[in-house]
């Protein structure tokens, strides 16, 4: 089982740079008077991580929420 998991372990990884080796164009993100380019690989897993992190903070949110309505927090 072990070489299973290495084995799903490396293809990930060529999945992620074949992903960022074909995504190699800029794109440049505006907000307010404040901009950056980056290639759009990177932008995706930007988006991504700071996606993991604030839909975690809302189900969190939301869990607590649900427990103060109960009574229980």
């Amino acid at each position: 089982m072990r070489y299973v998991y290495i084995g799903l372990i490396v293809a990930l990884t060529a999945l992620v740079l074949l992903f960022k080796v074909q995504n190699l164009e800029t794109a440049t993100v505006s907000l307010l008077s404040m901009s950056v380019t980056l290639p759009v690989s990177l932008l995706m897993i930007g988006v991504y991580v700071l996606g993991m992190f604030s839909g975690g903070f809302v189900v969190s949110l939301v869990r607590g929420w649900v427990a103060g309505a109960k009574g229980g927090g």
